[in-house]
């Protein structure tokens, strides 16, 4: 069943039109708004988006501009007024799959839908193929990096991707667990299904089981209706158990069952129910150290402890910084829908001899006030602090390598401008790349490039 972001800010119009496409075999999520649809599509989205053109807010315009910055391939149909058509044409030019002009015959944009959503499918299939293969895809795109740390990551990514395995995945605070485990849901077989997040640590203890497993009227006071549960609400889908460390230990019991038997229970019912999903879960801390400590169970550690994934922290990776940096700062000044301000090189560079307790989600603060002026990269304090190594001399190897990794990056791998920006010869930069281990795949490829890369 093809899913449909119906996006329309009549209410009317709305639910008819949702009534309709339901009838005829879609799945509809009916949108009040752009900003809705915004929150619920993804790189990854496997399916069509149908707006209005006129809105209040945001219009259909900008949302198919904010989408294709997404994905410039997830199909857009807007739905226009007569008077509007010439816009419409406009809007193909940017991009649009396709128009439909109001008053519309319902089966008429269900044929258009079903057009576009085979070939939204063909795109996708297309990716998980490429992303099996190893080759440059969505999964590069979301965590980009050239050190051999990143490109395991990646290729354990995708290998574990195309099978229907749990999945543990471990990093420190901020290193992009979520985004390695929405990669993961993206490129499997499930992802046009629901991906259904859950943080382990804010989930309410007095309602914790009727959140995760549902509940039929009655089952305790203030039940007045039946509620699926958020794995119920997930099937066919992923769900991802953030920070699962946190998780009380009586509930950790319960889990065991469900990853084992796939069957729930909901409150005050004794029927079980099927669940299709899968797990990923995420852990700052070292579980095996948790059940030592008797803080975790350990037959649901080796439940989980089948495929597993770690995310270095970005002290493993400095090469990649200043690339990271200037992705973050173009995918802010998209969001925000001004300008990229301009990364000095030698800046540039220093931000990978600073430390980033924070990781990527440190990075990526410091990226969204730049775009925003609200904290230059001031020299004084672009340098932060060089790694520390047990001499000297290897400290300012390390500051050396962060400089020549991060003036690559700057200047688009242009290594004319590399050494030049740099003071030094080419044979000095090849030099110095082959003493520090700056393999070549750091430089980007590009025709204006190639000549000077031989």
């Amino acid at each position: 069943m093809s899913r449909i972001l119906l996006v329309e800010d009549d209410p009317e119009m709305r639910h008819s039109t949702a009534q309709a496409l339901d009838l005829a075999g879609f799945s509809v999520d009916a949108l009040s708004s752009a900003e809705e649809a915004l929150a619920l599509a993804s790189p990854g989205f496997n399916g069509v988006v149908v707006s209005d053109i006129r809105m209040p807010g945001m219009d259909g315009m900008t949302l198919l501009a904010r989408l294709h910055e997404m994905d410039p391939e997830i199909p857009v149909i807007l739905v226009t007024g007569h008077a509007e058509v010439q816009l419409a044409v406009e809007a193909m030019r940017q991009g649009a799959y396709d128009f439909i002009e109001k008053p519309f015959v319902v089966m008429e944009l269900a044929t258009v839908l079903r057009r576009a959503a085979d070939h939204r499918a063909l795109v996708i299939d297309n990716r998980r193929l490429r992303a099996v293969a190893g080759k440059r895809d969505d999964v590069e795109a979301r965590l980009p990096g050239r050190t051999q740390v990143m490109v395991d990551l990646r290729y354990r990514l995708r290998a574990i991707g195309a099978s229907d395995a749990d999945t543990l995945i471990i990093g420190p605070t901020g290193a992009g667990k979520e985004v390695v485990a929405r990669a993961l849901h993206d490129i499997s077989a499930r992802a046009g299904r629901p991906f259904i997040a859950i943080n382990c640590a804010a989930l309410p203890e007095a309602l914790i089981e009727s959140e995760l497993f549902g509940h039929e009227a009655g089952a305790f006071p203030g039940a007045l209706r039946p509620r699926y549960g958020k794995f119920e609400h997930a099937r066919g889908g992923t769900v991802l158990l953030d920070e699962i460390g946190s998780m009380p230990p009586e509930l950790q019991a319960k889990l065991l069952r469900v990853l084992q038997e796939r069957v729930i229970t909901r409150l005050g019912s004794n029927e079980p129910v099927p669940l299709d999903v899968r797990f990923v879960a995420t852990s700052k801390t070292d579980l095996a150290a948790a059940v030592a400590r008797g803080a975790f169970r350990e037959d649901l550690f080796w439940r989980l402890n089948v495929a597993v994934l770690h995310v270095p922290p970005l002290s493993a990776r400095r090469e990649d910084i200043p690339l990271l940096f200037l992705q973050l700062v173009r995918e802010s000044a998209a969001r925000h829908g001004i300008a990229e301000r301009e990364v000095p090189p030698a800046r540039l560079s220093a931000l990978a001899g600073r430390d980033w307790p924070g990781n990527v989600r440190e990075l990526r603060n410091l990226a969204e006030r730049h775009v925003l002026n609200l904290d230059p990269l001031e020299p004084a304090d672009a340098r932060g602090t060089v790694p520390t190594g047990t001499r000297l001399a290897d400290r300012m190897a390390d500051y050396e390598r962060s400089l020549i990794a991060g003036a690559i990056s700057a200047h688009g791998g242009r290594l004319k401008a590399v050494y030049e920006s740099l003071g030094i010869s080419r044979k000095t930069l090849y030099e110095k790349m082959q003493r520090h281990g700056l393999d070549r795949r750091l430089i980007l490829e590009s025709p204006e490039t190639a000549d000077e890369t031989e």
